[in-house]
């Protein structure tokens, strides 16, 4: 047998044979794993119907010449390293050969194994043990075993660049030409880098030159071993409602963390980490007194002691249950619940749903970690009343401001369901990570809720790039100080349309997509600014395709037959005021639509905010005043309710019938403002006050005003209740001649089982 031979049956034996070497410490890796592969493979029908047809054939030839330009590279390497008696040339050629034969012959055997039917066998839904031969995907598995050995024999940023574009060109073409499932290109990809990592460890020549390739999963630190990298540390994101963002609020405004980037949440929990361990110690005397602020530093300590632990070099290997909570909620009298075009009575919750009667939810969060992969769902039964169909007259007025025709009834049927509401996995290298899942996020510095993006409509699904690590630019940094930034790409649920065949032909509506960036610098510890951007675009007309994707960056034609998307820019900041650092902080968001940014227009929406961590003599009392309107000089062509709506998308910037953006609406004017009074980190009463008025040339205008009080208690390290009423008066004379009250209670019992007991 050739030397060749026997190394790929050693490199099977090797590969068939590594889980009976697993150990009980492998769990810490192979439990989040499963978890996350588990996850994929649920939402495999789901991701695979939002993949656009009309590409499928351009798809499944530029995955060919992608993995014909790989192996071209392998084969080429090997003859022209043979008659130049280049041996590293020859070598890089070998091992791309010896990993792709490897990974076809492990791949092939896992799809007799698994029989998974393709995407478009059957009923679409990925059966396994059905005959077909789906997972995992051979052409990704052997894309990325050609690329992983050849870019580590030749570790160049060019060659990498190269090889692993286009590994990752295969990757995501197998399943935009519809041949494989998300989860089977995932897998395939995996394990093609996987055996070229085995053979290249096994057999590359040192002396020859080439990169080192570590160990697959982190080892513990010894004496002689660097510690683990941070930049390449896994971690869920914490939720944009959890109880730990108005405390790092809190600590930001008087100036004890100051490298926080408020405009860009969610944080993963590593984040969070550095920002307690980076904590600075108070400026002065006066924030120095302020013992609760103390306290809150130390309760975020504890939330986030695994995490701090793994910064100092402890095992990068958890999972756990993070809450356990369930939520009552009575309404008496009839709620607002149509914000896109009204108002609505229960704002930022993540679009659950609500009406006149008894409301329920009852829900977990968990989390894992395993080196650099991640893993957060969040899960719950959601209860709430039928709900009946507005009067004729309304439905009537508003598909005339949408300019959709009429529907006979919006009535909605009681809700009584299991949900999944958000879900991500996620893989983190060099601080970089890269997410997918159900996820919501929230892109300003206040607490009302961000023009741009809010948790205010249900998580979307999306893909998400995430520079959870602040970077220098340049030049650029010099002046404007660390960067972060991030990338999204999501599509929409719920959406509704009026096409014109004549414009679009007779096809069948599709979900749109929604893509965003966001930067926020800090050139001071005292200041941060961010600017933002999504593109709405997709659907009827206007189908994904990269150029379609490329052009809603730059291309702002007129009218929907040219125009390739539905923009809007974001600009925001915060900013500590001098000679009271320690006392306020000013900040604001503002929004416009398809206009480069907001600085400079005339028409933006603005959303202002002051906020005193606390007040003279009170310093365990905090205020916060907010100002919002979307209703400045909206041009008269745009018609009377065009902000979050557009000509194309009649259903307007909402996902599931809940606006992603702020709760003002289209047309309106607001405050709020908060009052809070903290007992302890886990305990405070608040009251807080919301209005919003409605121009009278948007649905004969309207307005409503809250007043709410809340209150948490912790009973104990490991539980607490909370409990809110909110007291609401609105008139929209469209809805009702007279004014209308409704009240809301509700009360929420939560275990938080990763608390430990207090230390002595």
């Amino acid at each position: 047998m050739s030397p060749f031979a026997k190394h790929v049956v050693c490199d099977q034996k090797q590969f068939w044979t590594t889980p009976g070497r697993w150990r009980f410490e492998d769990l810490h890796w192979l439990v989040p794993t499963a978890g996350v592969t588990a996850a994929l493979v649920a939402s495999d029908s789901w991701l695979a119907k939002q993949v656009p047809a009309s590409r499928a054939r351009s798809s499944q030839k530029i995955s060919d010449y992608a993995l014909y330009s790989l192996g071209g590279a392998g084969a080429g390497s090997l003859l022209l390293g043979h008659f130049r008696g280049n041996d590293r040339l020859s070598e890089a050629g070998l091992l791309s050969g010896e990993a792709a034969i490897d990974s076809m012959a492990a791949a092939y055997a896992m799809k007799l194994v698994t029989q998974r039917e393709r995407p478009g066998q059957e009923t679409g839904h990925g059966s396994f043990f059905a005959g077909g031969s789906s997972f995992p995907s051979e052409h990704a598995a052997v894309a990325w075993s050609v690329a992983s050995a050849w870019a580590h024999e030749y570790p160049g940023w060019l060659s990498q660049t190269l090889a692993y574009g286009l590994a990752s060109t295969v990757t995501l073409t197998r399943v935009t030409g519809r041949q494989h499932f998300p989860s089977d290109a995932l897998v395939g990809s995996v394990l093609g880098w996987y055996l070229a990592r085995q053979v290249y460890r096994a057999h590359h020549d040192r002396d020859l030159g080439g990169a080192a390739w570590g160990r697959l999963m982190p080892e513990s630190e010894t004496a002689d071993k660097p510690p683990r990298s941070r930049e390449n540390m896994g971690s869920p994101y914490v939720p944009p409602d959890s109880w730990v963002y108005p405390a790092f609020d809190r600590l930001i405004a008087l100036g004890i963390i100051r490298d926080a980037y408020v405009g860009l949440r969610p944080w993963t929990r590593m984040q969070c980490a550095r920002l307690v361990e980076e904590a600075e110690e108070p400026m002065d005397d006066d924030a120095g007194a302020d013992a609760g602020a103390d306290r809150t530093l130390t309760a975020l300590a504890d939330e986030f002691r695994e995490e701090a632990l793994r910064l100092d070099g402890a095992s990068s290997g958890s999972a756990g249950v993070d809450s356990i909570y369930t939520r009552a909620t009575s309404i008496s009298g009839t709620p607002l619940r149509d914000g896109y075009h009204f108002g609505q009575t229960i704002i930022n919750d993540y679009g659950r749903p609500y009406g006149e009667g008894f409301n329920a939810i009852t829900g977990v969060t968990a989390h894992a970690e395993a080196g650099a992969f991640s893993l957060f769902v969040q899960g719950e039964y959601q209860r709430a009343p039928a709900v009946a169909s507005d009067a004729a007259p309304v439905l009537s007025a508003t598909a005339a401001v949408d300019s959709v025709s009429p529907v006979a009834s919006d009535a909605t049927p009681g809700t009584d369901r299991l949900r999944l509401l958000q879900s991500a996995a996620a893989v983190t290298f060099h601080g970089v990570q890269v997410s997918l899942g159900r996820q919501s996020l929230w892109l300003s510095p206040g607490a009302g809720g961000p023009l741009l993006f809010s948790d205010n409509a249900a998580p979307m699904a999306m893909l998400r790039i995430d520079a959870v690590t602040p970077y220098e630019i340049p030049l650029l940094s010099r002046l404007l100080g660390p960067v972060r930034s991030e990338f999204f790409l999501g599509r929409f649920s719920g959406q509704t349309w009026e096409f014109s065949p004549q414009l679009y032909g007779p096809e069948l509506a599709s979900q749109p997509f929604l893509h965003g960036s966001k930067f926020s610098f800090h050139p001071t510890a005292n200041l941060e600014f961010g600017m933002g951007f999504t593109a709405q675009f997709g659907g009827p007309g206007n189908p994904f395709t990269w150029g379609n994707f490329l052009r809603t960056f730059y291309s702002h034609r007129v009218g929907i037959a040219n125009n390739p998307a539905k923009r809007l820019s974001e600009f925001d900041f915060r900013y500590r005021v001098p000679r009271l650092r320690n006392w306020a902080e000013v900040y604001a968001d503002s929004m416009v639509i398809d206009e480069y940014s907001p600085i400079g227009s005339t028409r933006p929406a603005i959303n202002p905010g002051v906020y005193f961590p606390r007040l003279p003599r009170l310093t365990n009392l905090d205020l916060r005043l907010e100002g919002v309107t979307t209703d400045l000089n909206v041009p008269a062509h745009y018609g009377p309710g065009a902000f979050y709506w557009d000509d194309r998308y009649r259903s307007g910037y909402t996902n599931d019938g809940n606006l992603i953006g702020s709760w003002v609406g289209r047309r309106g004017r607001g405050e709020q403002g908060w009052l809070t009074y903290h007992f302890s980190p886990y305990s405070d009463v608040g009251f807080a006050y919301r209005h919003n008025s409605v121009d009278r040339g948007f649905l004969e205008g309207g307005s409503l005003r809250d007043f709410s009080v809340r209150a948490e208690i912790a009973l104990g390290r490991t539980t607490s209740l909370a409990a809110f009423v909110q007291q609401e008066r609105w008139h929209f004379p469209l809805l009702a001649a007279g004014a209308q009250s409704d009240l809301t209670a509700a009360v929420q019992l939560t275990f938080w089982p990763g608390r430990k007991p207090k230390r002595n």
